[in-house]
């Protein structure tokens, strides 16, 4: 029996007819009801022997095998269709359910970035590792429901940013995980938080969200937007000094990259209030270069994110089950399978979509 699915091969997508996949022992088969397109997927396509190049360099591991096909998608909502071998029959056929992206074999497969035999959610079908599931409630939508993954890589940028009650937070990039920060803090109650976006779409859909201000930065900083809403009367109620910076008259920012271009590191630094945290949520797939100095004078606290753990996910979607966390401005389309390749294209432009789905009974 085959399927459709959308292949990465030879540096572009096309879609194709594809064997449906065998789960294998613990697994399930399922079949896909929503799957987001997500910015690491278009960075993919034009740079993933540098992904595989750079994942093999950091962990020894191969992520993906850029010379066969790959079917991409890891933000995904599933219906279960049978129970593979060796399962526990925990969700019966019909069940949605979400996972992390991961199925959970001896040599472990990264969804997403596996090949036909493995595929994401870029297909009719996939296979899931059953222990990993995790049921979506009756009341929370397919589509907001496959929002999990890319919700929980936001929220494990926040956790990684360890802000305090008296924090500032600003959001440099208003794309997918920039408007999934915004959500994420609105949700904990932090701010003000700022937001920086050269899109007005994008800066529309930021202050949707929750963002309080929202800035041009062709026109104003985001940094003298902190400086206007954090000011305080009493510096030495936070005890933060340096030698460059003895006195701080400011509440503390945390600054979010959600950019991932080259550059825009540096730009923080150079832009980022003294003894500011950063963290990097933007994955950057070239090489970049910033100057520490700027950094170390201003006693910068430099931080990466990536993904999360399962508990994350796990709260993730909890949150968005309660209504807690806000996630339906960031769908702004949904394609078909046949549509994934045009989607991808318009995805370039920042004026015409946020987040598209690909939900494959269309």
């Amino acid at each position: 029996m085959t399927m459709q699915a959308v292949i990465l091969q030879n540096g572009g997508l096309e879609l194709a007819e594809v064997p449906i996949p065998v789960p294998g022992p613990g697994e399930v088969l399922v079949r896909t009801l929503a799957n987001g397109i997500c910015g690491s997927d278009l960075h993919c396509v034009t740079h993933s022997h540098e992904l595989a190049a750079g994942v093999r360099a950091v962990t020894g591991g191969d992520l993906l095998d850029p010379d066969q096909p790959v079917v991409l998608g890891h933000e995904f909502c599933a219906e279960v269709v049978r129970n593979g071998p060796g399962t526990e029959g925990t969700f019966a056929p019909g069940t949605r359910v979400v996972s992390p992206p991961m199925l959970a074999r001896p040599v472990p497969v990264n969804l997403g970035f596996g090949g036909v035999e493995a595929p994401g959610g870029y297909a009719e079908y996939m296979v899931l590792t059953e222990a990993l599931l995790m049921p979506v409630p009756d009341g929370l939508t397919s589509e907001v429901a496959s929002l999990t993954e890319p919700l929980a890589v936001a929220l494990h940028a926040v956790n990684r940013g360890a802000l305090g009650d008296d924090d500032v937070p600003i959001v440099i990039g208003c794309g997918p995980i920039g408007l999934a920060v915004i959500s994420v803090l609105k949700m904990r109650g932090i701010g003000p938080v700022i937001a920086a976006d050269f899109s007005p779409a994008r800066r529309a859909l930021a202050a949707e969200l929750g963002a309080d201000i929202v800035v041009d930065p062709r026109e104003h900083s985001p940094y003298d937007s902190w400086h206007e809403v954090a000011a305080v009367d009493d510096p030495a109620r936070y005890g933060r000094q340096t030698a460059l910076f003895p006195t701080l008259p400011f509440r503390p920012s945390v600054v979010f990259e959600c950019v991932g271009v080259p550059g825009v590191i540096q730009q923080v630094l150079a832009g980022a209030p003294a003894c500011s945290r950063v963290v990097v949520a933007g994955l950057c797939m070239a090489e970049d270069r910033f100057l520490p100095t700027f950094g170390v004078l201003k006693e910068i606290d430099l931080v990466f994110s990536l993904y999360y753990t399962v508990e994350e996910f796990a709260q993730t979607l909890a949150h968005l089950a309660a209504g807690e966390l806000r996630a339906e401005p960031l769908i702004t389309s949904q394609v078909g399978l046949d549509g994934v390749v045009d989607a991808c294209r318009g995805l370039s432009d920042p004026e015409k979509d946020a987040k598209v789905l690909i939900v494959p009974a269309r």
